[in-house]
C-alpha cells in the first residue's frame, strides 16, 4: 500500500489535471494496485457474507474524477480510494461494507483510513422500520448486533435530528438511534494498520463483527422494496 499512499499524498498536494496528466501511468499502476486489493477484499469478505460474494470492481468501485458541478470545491480528482461491497452493489441502498484508504493527514473524511459498515442514503420508510425495530427490540440490538461489533467501531452521528422524534422517548437508552437519518458504524485505523501484511485479510476480519449489524439494517431495506412491489 505504500506507493498508493505515497501517489494520494502527491495528488493532495498537486490536484489538478496538468499533473494528473504527466502523472496518468503511475495512477494505472496504482489503481491496479489497488483493484487487485480490491478482489482480494471481496473474495475474503465473501467467506462470512454469501450475499457480496459475486460483485465485481464495477459493482464496489468509484472513479477518481470528482464531480465538481454542486461543489465549492473544484479540484478534479479525489485523493482517495474507497470500495463498498453491499447486496446489488454500491447503488443498491443495502447496507454494506466500506474500506477507505486517504493521505491519513488528518481523523476526518476524506483524509483518514476508515472503515464503515451500512450506508448513508435509506427510504424514509425503511428509517422508519428501522426506528420500530431498534426501540421494540433495544436489548437484542444491543446484545446481539452492537456488542459484538469490534470495539473500534463507532455511531456515526453527522446528519442527525437535533431533537428525538416526539413519537420515542427523549431519555431510552436507544435514544441517539431514533435521531439517526441515515444508520452507519465507522472505524479509523491509522497508517500501520494499512502498511501491515495482509490488509484484506484484516480488514475483512473487522468487518466480520459488522455482518449482523448490516442484516439487519438490510432486513428493513428489503422489507420496504417488497411492500414497494
Amino acid at each position: 500500500m505504500k506507493d498508493i499512499l505515497n501517489f494520494l499524498h502527491d495528488l493532495k498536494q498537486n490536484n489538478n489535471r496538468e499533473w494528473f496528466n504527466d502523472n496518468k501511468e503511475r495512477y494505472r499502476q496504482v489503481q491496479d494496485r489497488w483493484n487487485s486489493f480490491c478482489n482480494e477484499l471481496i473474495k475474503e469478505i465473501g467467506t462470512f457474507d454469501n450475499d457480496v460474494a459475486h460483485l465485481t470492481l464495477k459493482d464496489c468501485t468509484y472513479r477518481i474524477y470528482r464531480d465538481t458541478r454542486f461543489s465549492n470545491d473544484k479540484t478534479p480528482y479525489k485523493t482517495h480510494f474507497g470500495v463498498f461491497l453491499a447486496p446489488g452493489g454500491k447503488k443498491s441502498m443495502h447496507a454494506g461494507y466500506y474500506f477507505h484508504v486517504g493521505t491519513g493527514d488528518t481523523d476526518s473524511y476524506p483524509d483518514a483510513h476508515m472503515l464503515a459498515s451500512g450506508n448513508y442514503c435509506y427510504d424514509t420508510e425503511a428509517i422508519k422500520v428501522l426506528r420500530e425495530d431498534i426501540s421494540y427490540g433495544w436489548d437484542d440490538f444491543k446484545k446481539d448486533v452492537i456488542n459484538v461489533a469490534d470495539r473500534r467501531f463507532h455511531i456515526d452521528m453527522e446528519g442527525a435530528l437535533k431533537k428525538v422524534p416526539r413519537e420515542y422517548d427523549a431519555d431510552a437508552p436507544y435514544a441517539d438511534w431514533m435521531r439517526l437519518k441515515s444508520y452507519c458504524l465507522t472505524a479509523n485505523v491509522d497508517d500501520q494498520f494499512i502498511m501491515e501484511p495482509n490488509l484484506a485479510q484484516r480488514v475483512a476480519k473487522i468487518f466480520q463483527t459488522t455482518k449482523a449489524f448490516n442484516d439487519f439494517i438490510n432486513r428493513a431495506v428489503d422489507y420496504v422494496k417488497e411492500g414497494n412491489k
